[in-house]
């Protein structure tokens, strides 16, 4: 090992088990994807003292290991898979197991030194597992009226039955949502100052609280970049390609999205905004685009300096 290479830690994770290759000390070896799996896997880390223990975002399975190395004060990063693909397939590793899947995540992490961030707690998984399932419900509850315009006579009454039935769900996960936020007093006073601007109701208020924790905490560009809301340019030699957004947390932008439609029409700051864009010659989606980011970096703000939106926060 050379005098300046870090220690990476690269974890593969499946619903049994978790592959670890530790580079560039060579170690690989297996652990069960359980508590006594988890700890003696944290053990090792110790042992090795990683710069940098990564996972890929598997949708849940990868959260008892990461919970566990973080209560270990391990360094722990979780990637969205598709830049650990990219590196892949730019590196021309093509094979794929779990064993050589471990090696890649390493790899990257070794490469790349993607940036250490203070993960969610646990309060802020739950709160983000009830705003998924209620998420569920309302794609579920679509799709049912969707296909209720189309459906034969001896199948509607059943349709109608269930989408009364996720309606109820709805609301029952909105009391639960409303009544976790309302339980911690740091959540409550943060959801105030999020609402306090019109735009932005519980569900936004409880989506960002979920999944954006670095709210308030870091600069107007970074947390656009987390959101998914940086344009990047596309250029190469004389073409200038068209720039566009791509990446970040895809629940953020979503409700960001709805809360900007209202904000276009009930907030003074970011309809002239929209409005500005559009006269001119910005296209629809550009537009609101920008005034999504705008109003993220607007709420950054709000909860960082601890203030309630007062109609004169235009930037940050």
């Amino acid at each position: 090992m050379g005098l300046n290479e870090s220690v990476v830690a690269g974890v593969d994770v499946s619903k049994e088990n978790l592959d670890v290759c530790i580079l560039p000390l060579g170690i690989t070896k297996r652990f069960s994807n359980d508590e006594s799996g988890c700890t003696e896997l944290a053990e090792a880390l110790l042992a090795a003292a990683p710069t940098r223990v990564i996972f890929e975002s598997t949708g849940g399975l990868e959260m008892l290991a990461v919970g566990m190395l973080s209560a270990a004060s391990l360094p722990v990063v979780i990637v969205n898979p598709r830049q650990i693909r990219d590196f892949a397939k730019a590196c021309g590793l093509l094979a794929k197991t779990d064993k050589l899947d471990a090696k890649v995540i390493a790899l990257f992490g070794q490469k790349i030194e993607p940036e250490i961030r203070p993960l969610k707690d646990e309060a802020a998984h739950e709160l983000s597992a009830l705003i998924s399932r209620r998420r569920q419900l309302v794609d579920m509850q679509a799709a049912e009226k969707n296909r209720l315009s189309a459906a034969p006579k001896s199948v509607r009454a059943g349709i109608v039955r269930h989408i009364e039935w996720l309606e109820q769900q709805i609301c029952s996960f909105d009391d639960d949502i409303s009544k976790f936020i309302q339980s911690s007093e740091l959540w409550k006073a943060k959801e105030q100052i999020l609402t306090s601007i019109k735009g932005v109701g519980p569900v936004t208020a409880a989506t960002l609280l979920a999944a954006l924790p670095e709210l308030g905490t870091v600069s107007r560009h970074k947390i656009s970049a987390l959101a998914g809301l940086c344009p990047y340019n596309r250029d190469s030699g004389k073409h200038k390609g068209k720039r566009a957004i791509w990446g970040g947390r895809a629940a953020v932008r979503t409700v960001l999205y709805m809360a900007t439609l209202a904000a276009i029409r009930f907030n003074p700051i970011i309809k002239a905004f929209y409005d500005r864009l559009r006269t001119a010659g910005k296209v629809h989606k550009v537009a609101i685009t920008a005034a999504m980011r705008k109003l993220l970096v607007i709420l950054n703000a709000m909860v960082r300096d601890n203030r309630y939106w007062n109609g004169s926060i235009t930037s940050a």
